[in-house]
């Protein structure tokens, strides 16, 4: 129990590095409850973490989050200026964001001797992080300075079909690969369905023959097939079940976590290391390049009200800029009057054991969205 010990919060020394956990999973699967009930525990065990939203399109936040990409980049003026869809605006909102990445990895820095834990949020659409050149950037800006880790989320109450279980592995297979770091599958919602059955799915191919003989479908006779396939990466697959809403399962949680830094320590920091000096300005070029193609794909944006002017470019692809802000627990923040809450449970980290700043945010934020949903009910019946 040593290491649920260290991950619970237990002070650590200030020359370490914080551990960046990049939190990824489909729509749905219960990614910003999952780190919701991160940041709540952490700060139970007066370990704040240092938070970043990465989802420009999220509502409202059930957190107090250190960096927010909306701070940066206004989604919704994003899609006006581009003409973009929805996962268009997205894409691009990361790819402004990802210009001015090394400001983030600065505030890090600065965060190291008080911050144990970086816990960071991505898109719901989680294409839109894993292939893109944004996403990689990010990835690799953290990977190369701090233990980095890779949690994907599954909604295991989804998963109880062998096709669909099959399809999520998979992908969480091609994100492994993809991102090249220590990786944790993290079974979410097991307050509904138990995840007793996908570990043993997992760890007997037998069992899961059975259950897909159930299905009679060339899905299924595919299935079969890959699951063979799936073998080698199940047995080095560090997989825990967790209930983001009840909070079950952080101790194993950080237990994997403090696994998963160690293989990073073992195997890829080295790795880094040797790329770094041997093709460190290359590498160096490489980013660089890759920075002003983004910038470039970007054009000239600038929102309706910068001081440059509609169509200016912003002063976060020139020079130091005042755009990526830190957000403080307290702080207040417009609130746009159409908004709503997706997929979060406001009394989800409510406890007697949270800081107070922590505590002050929760309260505000439900009264804000008690106050909202008032507001609209009212007005639908009144129309």
């Amino acid at each position: 129990m040593e290491a649920a010990g260290a991950g619970a919060g237990a002070s650590s020394p200030a020359a370490a590095p914080p551990v960046c956990l990049l939190v990824l999973g489909m729509a749905g699967s219960g990614k910003t409850a999952l780190v919701q009930r991160l940041t709540s525990h952490l700060h139970s065990k007066s370990a704040p973490p240092y938070v970043i939203n990465l989802d420009p399109a999220v509502h409202e936040l059930p957190f107090p989050a250190n960096i927010d990409i909306r701070d940066t980049v206004k989604y919704k003026e994003v899609m006006k200026q581009y003409g973009l869809g929805p996962n268009g605006g997205i894409v691009t909102s990361l790819n402004l964001f990802a210009t001015r990445f090394d400001q983030v990895m600065q505030f890090i820095e600065k965060r190291q001797s008080s911050s144990q834990y970086v816990l960071i949020d991505t898109p719901g659409q989680i294409e839109v992080f894993t292939w893109s050149a944004s996403g990689s950037i990010i990835t690799e800006a953290l990977a190369s300075s701090f233990p980095s880790v890779v949690v994907y989320v599954m909604d295991t109450s989804r998963s109880t079909n062998p096709v669909t279980f099959m399809s999520n592995m998979l992908y969480a297979c091609s994100i492994l690969y993809k991102t090249k770091l220590p990786f944790i599958v993290a079974m979410n919602k097991t307050d509904i369905v138990d995840h007793s059955f996908a570990v043993e799915w997992m760890q007997d191919f037998e069992v899961f023959q059975d259950a897909l003989n159930q299905e009679a479908s060339f899905v299924s006779n595919l299935t079969r097939s890959m699951s063979l396939v799936l073998d080698e990466f199940y047995s080095s697959l560090k997989v825990v079940g967790i209930s983001a809403v009840q909070g079950t399962g952080l101790d194993e949680f950080f237990e994997q976590v403090a696994r998963a830094v160690d293989e990073y320590e073992r195997e890829y920091r080295p790795e880094y290391e040797r790329l770094r000096t041997k093709l460190g300005k290359v590498q160096s070029q490489q980013q660089q390049e890759q920075l002003e193609r983004l910038q470039r794909d970007m054009g000239t944006f600038a929102p309706e009200n910068s001081p440059a002017g509609p169509g200016a470019m912003p002063e976060s692809a020139h020079g130091p800029s005042a755009l990526i802000l830190t957000r403080g627990a307290l702080e207040e923040e417009e609130e746009d009057p159409e908004s709503d809450t997706d997929d979060i449970d406001h009394d989800v980290t409510e406890g007697s054991h949270e800081e107070p700043a922590f505590r002050n945010f929760l309260q505000e934020a439900k009264q804000r969205y008690t106050a909202r949903s008032s507001h609209r009910q009212g007005g639908g019946g009144g129309s």
